[in-house]
């Protein structure tokens, strides 16, 4: 049987707020870096309060590192004007990967509410970032189905909306069972869309951290998950184990299913993340001078 072709990856980080956590967040960095990912994304605070630290770390992944930076961008808290204007700014520091979202509501609110002169939906921001420069645009897919969509149909032409706008690639929310992936996938070729969906994935690093992301975003999971999880909240090596492990059998899976690429939200952690990428047959590259 052929072996598969090597994968490509990308990472998403979000911005440090403290010395420590920055610390800790350019040991990931250097560490997955050798990898060499496609791209790095750097996420984007629900009210848009990391604005200027999401700015600060894409400037200095791209001044400091071979990395590619990818930033997120939201409709949240800033009108039309404002969110281009920003994209202008990274167009002009020569940033062309970008990530539109629409976002999710600030801290405390229960539903979105657009500001009055901004981006309603997401496809309306992919469609701005299109006419203002020449953008790789990623958008958001949900193979488990967006909390607020009403049907699984409306999310998947959402989805196509979003890629007809402009947008190059989707990427996933996080998930745990292969065949969710694999059915959304079906779906959204009989729906005729045939960009990349990309698989995003989610090493995970505590178990009741995943359960509130997970109630967030409206990902399931399984029971199993639970059981192999259950009994290990301080036992941090086994979980660790069986983190890696669970990672590895799902990506792996999707491998053999002809999967080629896949996202990892790495909690700007990169143990994990760098133990999976290995386990695909990711190799470290040695940089030119």
């Amino acid at each position: 049987m052929a072996e598969s072709p090597t994968p490509h990856v990308s990472f998403e980080f979000f911005p440090p707020q403290s010395e420590a956590m920055e610390e800790r967040l350019w040991q990931a960095v250097k560490r997955l870096e050798p990898l060499a990912p496609s791209f790095v994304s750097v996420t984007y605070g629900a009210d848009g309060s990391t604005r200027d630290r999401t700015h600060n770390l894409v400037s200095r992944v791209c001044n400091e590192t071979s990395l590619v930076g990818a930033p997120h961008l939201t409709c949240v808290g800033a009108s039309r004007a404002e969110v281009l204007d920003i994209a202008r700014q990274y167009q002009a520091e020569g940033v062309r990967q970008i990530v539109a979202l629409r976002g999710d509501p600030p801290q405390g609110a229960e539903h979105f509410e657009p500001h009055p002169d901004g981006f309603e939906h997401a496809v309306d921001l992919v469609a701005g970032l299109r006419d203002t420069g020449d953008f790789n645009i990623s958008v958001a897919a949900y193979p488990e189905t967006h909390p607020e969509a009403p049907s699984a149909d409306f999310d998947i032409q959402n989805l196509k909306r979003k890629l007809d706008a402009g947008a190059t690639r989707a990427i996933t929310q996080f998930f745990f069972e292969a065949d969710a992936y694999l059915r959304f996938r079906d779906r959204c070729a009989v729906a005729g869309i045939t960009a990349p969906i990309v698989p995003g994935i989610l090493p995970i690093t505590k178990f009741s951290q995943m359960l509130r992301f997970a109630k967030m975003c409206g990902a399931s999971v399984p029971a199993w998950l639970h059981e192999r999880f259950a009994g290990l909240d301080n036992d941090d090596q086994t979980r660790q184990l069986i983190a890696a492990n669970t990672a590895i059998e799902l990506v792996t899976t999707l491998q053999r299913e002809g999967v080629n690429e896949f996202h990892f939200y790495t909690l700007n952690r990169a143990e994990l993340t760098y133990a999976i990428c290995f386990a695909l047959g990711l190799r470290p590259q040695e940089r030119v001078a």
